[in-house]
């Protein structure tokens, strides 16, 4: 890697680098300091979901009802999720990945411990908030350091199932809440699990610390041999453990180092430059937050209101469904690097909203129990999940290196707060009336949108399986810098745009 310091540009190899190198004990490292944090999300979901009886029972230390447990409670959580998204994805891009995805776990942390502490309902609706912003700054910082931290051919069944493990802390939430809630006393067991979801926090802060700042992000924002020193690093890691020397490493960018990204042009970027990838991230987001937000977030009142199934027994139902959604990114992931990106997104939309169609008339019909009701479940979500976790996947990899974190935050907080806001209100308001055709209703209006989310696939998906995130977005800094990208061969010639250059 060379330096210009007269005009501030930079030529470098850092991306093929590291885009090279075969898989690590330095990789697990990366995978278990960030990727352990959906887990978290998923616990929070779940223990809200399955405690909202609880907690609307006199005597819990709350006066609150369970629609406004399911309903308002999630709304403030979806809220402030997309709030921190877009506040703390903008301050990713600014001040690094490492800075932000430390910050926004503590952030939970403590938001989370003081929801446990809640002596009123304000202060419960002000902390779900608040633990809401700190989990969707972590969507933005986290998927921005692990795509541009792990290789190209592995980067998609990585980020799948990375974003997959949300349902392992769903299935850990739910099995937890059965004995804490047949086991304690109203006001405290409620507690205790809020306060169990914070000290899980500690220990992936422990871990966390050790996870370093994206050789990416470094290059482009003045620090080039910081960059440098971090990858020489790696490598003679990655060569102690395998015995190996590496390839060398040919292509080269040529970028002008910037400090920051203003606001006009993240915008002109996601919609001028990219008006097609911008409309087929909406889609996606839009049609995995209204399916899921919508239905996990009632599903314990489902089984109470329809199956009668007990308050303190729904943890063991739900768990069921998390390990079908667990299984579906862990038996899928590597298909999206395989079979490719379009075919697989597309088919997990589309399989997933038609099964759920099927479940909603099964539902309408009177034929399903609680446990039937649970499989059905299990098998649209096993597809749907693989499909959610793309859409991450999709728009943290389709739009150039300066705009990522923003535009991660962009999609999820518009996608969420379309399907994640409404759906909770709508859905509780339907599920609360106790009518069959209510419910129905919900569901069909889930699956319709999900299946519109497959098609927009169809039509405007980017094949962006095993190629470098510069091939699929040039970064903005490249362009800037007077000489475009540096390929093998030294052509000059700018980087290609797979898969749309305008869009």
């Amino acid at each position: 890697m060379s330096t210009d310091v007269r005009t501030g540009t930079v030529r470098t190899n850092v991306p093929a680098r590291l885009d090279r190198l075969p898989w690590s004990r330095w990789h697990w490292m990366i995978v278990i300091g960030l990727g352990t944090v959906w887990i978290l999300d998923g616990l929070e979901v779940t223990i809200v979901g399955n405690l909202s009886g609880k907690l609307a029972e006199p005597g819990s230390g709350l006066s609150i009802t369970q629609s406004q447990v399911t309903g308002l409670a999630a709304a403030l959580y979806v809220a402030g999720a997309c709030t921190g998204a877009l506040f703390f994805g903008w301050l990713t891009d600014r001040f690094g990945r490492k800075k932000l995805f430390l910050l926004t776990l503590g952030l939970y942390l403590v938001a989370t411990a003081l929801t446990a502490l809640s002596f009123d309902t304000w202060w419960f609706f002000l902390f779900r908030f608040l633990t809401g912003m700190g989990i969707g700054g972590e969507y933005a910082a986290i998927n921005s350091a692990i795509d541009e931290l792990i290789p190209a051919r592995h980067r998609g069944r990585i980020d799948i199932i990375i974003n997959g493990t949300f349902w392992l802390g769903a299935a850990m939430g739910a099995l937890l809440t059965v004995p804490l809630l047949n086991g304690l006393p109203s006001n405290l067991g409620w507690r205790v699990a809020f306060g169990l979801g914070a000290v899980l926090g500690v220990v992936i802060l422990l871990v966390r610390r050790h996870v370093p700042e994206s050789p990416r992000w470094l290059f482009i924002h003045g620090r080039a041999d910081e960059a440098n020193h971090l990858v020489d690093s790696v490598e003679a890691e990655v060569k102690r453990e395998t015995g190996k020397e590496l390839p060398e490493a040919d292509d080269h960018i040529e970028i002008r180092q910037r400090r920051s990204t203003n606001f006009l042009e993240i915008a002109q970027t996601l919609f001028r430059r990219y008006p097609k990838r911008a409309t087929l991230g909406f889609s996606l987001f839009i049609g995995q937050a209204f399916l899921y937000n919508a239905i996990t977030f009632g599903f314990a009142q489902i089984l109470q209101t329809f199956f009668k199934v007990p308050t303190g027994n729904t943890g063991y139902y739900f768990a069921v469904i998390a390990v079908g959604n667990l299984l579906g990114p862990l038996l899928l992931g590597r298909l999206f690097d395989s079979v490719g990106r379009v075919p697989m997104i597309a088919g997990s939309y589309l399989g997933s909203g038609a099964l759920l169609l099927g479940t909603a008339w099964l539902f309408h019909t009177g034929v399903l129990n609680a446990a039937t009701m649970t499989a059905c479940w299990c098998v649209v979500l096993f597809f749907a999940s693989a499909g959610a976790s793309a859409a991450y996947l999709t728009v943290s990899e389709i739009f150039p290196m300066e705009t990522r974190a923003m535009a991660i935050a962009f999609f999820y907080a518009i996608g969420t707060a379309a399907g994640g806001i409404t759906g909770p209100l709508l859905f509780a308001k339907l599920v609360g009336t106790g009518k069959v055709g209510d419910t129905v209703l919900a569901f069909v209006i889930g699956a319709s949108v999900m299946i519109i989310g497959g098609l927009v696939e169809l039509v405007l998906g980017v094949k962006a399986e095993g190629k470098s995130l510069e091939d699929l977005a040039t970064p903005l800094s490249a362009e800037h810098a007077g000489v475009p990208s540096q390929r093998a061969g030294g052509t000059g010639a700018p980087a290609p745009l797979t898969g749309g250059a305008a869009g």
